[in-house]
């Protein structure tokens, strides 16, 4: 029976990255890992790092469906037997099937499991999610003994599943290739790091945003530019902010900083009541999020004495020009970044009710532009 594919990290109405066809604006990597297969010089695994949201999981299951696909290279073969420019594989061919459905016995997908005991998904991904690799690895080989693992992602390894891991890669099963994928290198063990092969991958163009965003089936709008502007180059975000209607939420939390130190209490309760309402606990962290970009825009623009040179929102200029007009004024924003979205979260974890926390928080920023 194949093993169901459950990514804890997949955003809610948008494609699985296993589903996605295309990687935009990652070429360069693409062209790296290309070149050690042709070579014949295929490492046992590797480290896929970068920003959240630039498409580290679709090159892991690009480079899996690829893999699974492809012989071996004979680098002493002057005939070439295969000669692949990238790494598209026909989502009609029988491998990308298999993938797509999650039954392909060659790969398997870590990921972070359900707690049997809470039945709520674990934070951290445990040393028995590492150790079933070993039965895995155990299993009959096929189609010349090729397997596929990935990772997603490394940097949610416990220490003890860490550890597990590591022995892994220091005796590694021939002819499997691990693919990591990790939003913070630095949460890693560096023995790990060491031991992997690391393809880097970079912040996407405003073009490039877009493309992606479509590709994922999502409309280009006229606000493109504020689109891409408030995600920093990360699809994953794009889409978020797309699903989520962020950039209409940001022009209100714009808006409600622009009435401060007279803050509009009528948007402010509007905007807690809509987030306090059953069912919308994703959204909570999506505003905070969104506030989060906000303070870090208005230090910003305190520190440097300059706004952002794209507005993702109406007025947005102005606004964070006069709550941010020097460097000790940058200071104190970003102090406030920190206390009041630490307590908010906290609160939000001890289950304070979510309107409550975020009048809290716009109460204090309002006594922040006070003392402005």
């Amino acid at each position: 029976m194949a093993e169901e594919i459950i990514d804890p990290t997949q955003l809610k109405g948008a494609p699985h990255p296993r589903e996605t066809v295309h990687l935009i604006g990652q070429e360069a990597a693409e062209s790296i890992f290309l070149e050690a297969f042709m070579k014949g010089r295929l490492h046992h695994a590797w480290l896929i790092i970068g920003p959240r949201g630039v498409g580290k999981a679709t090159l892991a299951w690009r480079i899996a469906r690829f893999l699974l696909a492809s012989p071996a290279q004979d680098p002493s073969d002057v005939f070439g037997t295969l000669s692949p420019k990238n790494l598209d594989i026909d989502p009609e061919h029988p491998v990308a099937k298999r993938v797509a459905a999650g039954s392909d016995p060659r790969l398997k997908f870590l990921h972070r499991t359900i707690n049997e005991k809470t039945n709520r998904l674990r934070d951290q991904i445990i040393t028995d999610d590492v150790r079933s690799m070993a039965n895995f690895f155990n299993m009959s080989a096929t189609d010349g003994g090729r397997r596929i693992v990935i990772i997603d992602a490394a940097d949610n390894l416990n220490p003890n599943a860490a550890n597990a891991l590591l022995k892994m890669l220091e005796e590694p099963p021939e002819r499997t290739t691990l693919l990591l994928i990790c939003h913070q290198p630095t949460r890693l063990l560096p023995t790990i790091i060491s031991r992997c092969r690391t393809l880097r991958l970079k912040k996407l163009t405003i073009d490039q945003t877009a493309l992606a965003v479509a590709q994922a089936g999502f409309s280009a709008t006229s606000d493109g530019a504020a689109l891409a502007e408030l995600s920093s180059g990360s699809v994953g975000d794009a889409l978020r902010l797309s699903l989520y209607d962020g950039l209409k939420k940001y022009n209100e939390i714009i808006a409600i900083f622009g009435s401060m130190p007279n803050l509009d209490r009528s948007r402010v309760l509007a905007l807690a009541e809509e987030t306090g309402q059953r069912g919308t606990e994703a959204q909570f962290d999506f505003l905070y999020n969104l506030i989060e970009i906000v303070l870090t825009r208005l230090a910003r623009t305190g520190a440097t004495g300059q706004p952002p040179t794209v507005e993702a929102a109406n007025n947005e200029a102005a606004i964070l020009s006069r709550l941010a007009t020097n460097s000790v004024h940058a200071r104190i924003w970003a102090e406030v970044a920190q206390t009041t979205l630490t307590r908010a979260r906290r609160g939000k974890a001890v289950n304070l009710d979510p309107a409550a926390l975020v009048l809290d928080t716009f109460f204090k920023f309002q006594n922040t532009a006070s003392m402005l």
